[in-house]
């Protein structure tokens, strides 16, 4: 019987769709930290007249935190160049985002879709003289929501 390891969390890729074509420059699939894949269902507290044990709890509209994606800063990206647009002509075009969890062999086993996706935060790690570090550039996107999928839903569509 073979035993099941969960995988591990460092070996993923993210493609944002529709993005190359429009801008030019290095292709935006690396990064080093990907946070923010929670969902919350929010509840609604509904007090019963003449019950005074508890309150009805109910289940209320779903959030979604920014995706924030960090990395090595990246000169002349299509992810900065997209983020540039947006701030100078106060014009967005969202676009749809997968990050996919690989296995050894680089292929997906899990994946997440986050659907009309858009940069609204980009900042750049501070610089130290006396620090050995790189510089991180860390952007946050809003989306409408998000879903996990199967992965090989995704493959025709990214690779």
């Amino acid at each position: 019987m073979a035993l099941y390891y969960p995988p591990v969390g460092f070996h993923f890729a993210v493609y944002i769709e529709g993005l190359m074509p429009k801008y030019t420059g290095i292709p935006d699939i690396g990064f080093q930290e990907a946070s923010g894949l929670d969902v919350t269902i929010n509840t609604e507290e509904y007090r019963e007249g003449g019950e005074n044990r508890f309150a009805h709890r109910l289940p209320g509209n779903i959030s979604y935190p920014n995706l924030v994606l960090k990395r090595g800063l990246l000169i002349g990206s299509q992810l900065q160049m997209w983020f540039r647009s947006s701030i100078e002509t106060f014009t967005f075009e969202p676009h749809d985002m997968n990050l996919l969890l690989l296995n050894p062999e680089h292929m997906p086993i899990q994946a997440w879709s986050f659907l009309n996706a858009y940069p609204v935060k980009w900042s750049v790690s501070g610089f130290n003289a006396q620090d050995n570090g790189i510089v991180v550039d860390s952007v946050e996107f809003s989306y409408q929501f998000s879903r996990r999928v199967d992965p090989v839903d995704l493959l025709t569509s990214v690779l």
